[in-house]
């Protein structure tokens, strides 16, 4: 397993960091704990969540039920000094979490004492916003996102009273990096001029989607993330599954994520069918398992520091971490361009 600084810290996580959003729905708290006990053999220190997980379905009755998962295999087993611990703080919308008023100073200090509470811990090493108040593109909202509506004095005016709150909790021990997620360029750098022009904590990375069907960081993310330091946790890499192949002709198995959520979050439509099936040919012809080479793929990018991987089963988990060990001939990588060329925004 490989390492990575994570942004401008002292942080170093797993280039693979082990997902949970399963975990209180479709995964059981026995079956948490295996994956986590599992994931630490392999050499993943880097587990992520959310104060909203689990996701499949979100709900009001089981939110937080993840977080409470990794807080008794901290309990269990003494292992808390050795993860990087990551988790989010809602943005607005859910009125279920403090009437859906999303970050601000407020909502930031109670949702971080709910989690650490959840967690069992007195800190957490990466704090994120999981999305940002003013609206965002992510969310398969490309479609409708409309950033002229938005009021830039309100969102600078939230961003610094983010940052203060931030810095204030960094000093009281309970945060030891900051980050963002499902955030645009703009956002990221203007987050980073603040940090500068106030003495604040900097952004040491963002959390996006980022999948062969969806490779939107390529662009502008990409040259603010070498410039800047802000690396990619690559979130969704097997795009919610369909990168697996199960999902192929229309097919949506008992017990998976389409059977539950439907469309996977708008993913799992037609548009998709042709590139999906052209990356299984490329798996097919080299030998490789496709969810690995979809993994091993984002593994190869410059800006990305850790791929977040999400797994049902201790056999999905296995071939998903087994993926650190995959390396992609320039073959493979030259298909795989081809084949971007032809669908290059699928999703």
């Amino acid at each position: 397993m490989k390492y990575n600084k994570l942004g401008r810290t002292d942080i170093s996580v797993s280039e693979i960091c082990l997902g949970t959003m399963t975990w209180g729905t479709q995964n059981s708290e026995a079956e948490a704990h295996e994956q986590m006990d599992y994931a630490v053999q392999e050499g993943i220190n880097f587990f992520d969540t959310a104060e909203l997980y689990p996701t499949t379905p979100v709900s009001a009755e089981t939110q937080g039920r993840t977080e409470d998962y990794i807080g008794s295999w901290f309990e269990k087993t003494g292992k808390r000094k050795d993860i990087v611990l990551a988790t989010k703080v809602a943005g607005t919308g859910r009125s279920y979490l403090r009437n859906g008023e999303g970050a601000d100073a407020k909502n930031i200090r109670l949702a971080l004492e709910a989690s650490l509470k959840r967690l069992k811990t007195d800190y957490v090493d990466l704090y994120q916003i999981h999305w940002p108040n003013r609206g965002h593109f992510h969310f398969r909202q490309s479609w409708h996102y409309d950033p002229f509506k938005q009021d830039r004095a309100k969102a600078v005016a939230n961003m610094t009273d983010i940052l203060e709150t931030v810095g204030e909790l960094v000093k009281e021990g309970k945060i030891r990096a900051f980050g963002l997620s499902n955030e645009t360029t703009w956002g990221i750098q203007k987050y980073l001029t603040l940090s500068e022009q106030m003495d604040l904590p900097r952004v040491a990375s963002v959390q996006n989607e980022y999948n062969l069907l969806y490779r939107h960081f390529d662009l502008d993310l990409a040259e603010l993330s070498h410039h800047e330091d802000v690396g990619l946790l690559a979130y969704s890499p097997l795009a919610a599954g369909i990168l697996t192949g199960k999902y192929i002709n229309g097919q949506k198995p008992a017990g998976t994520r389409a059977s539950i959520n439907g469309d996977l979050g708008g993913r799992l439509q037609p548009l998709q069918e042709a590139p999906t099936k052209a990356y299984l040919d490329i798996a097919a012809r080299h030998g490789l398992d496709p969810s690995q080479m979809a993994l091993a793929f984002c593994l190869t990018r410059r800006f990305m520091t850790s791929v977040i991987i999400g797994a049902t089963t201790m056999a999905q988990l296995k071939t998903d971490i087994g993926s650190a060990n995959v390396v992609l001939s320039n073959d493979v990588l030259a298909e795989i361009e081809k084949v971007h060329r032809q669908y290059p925004m699928p999703l």
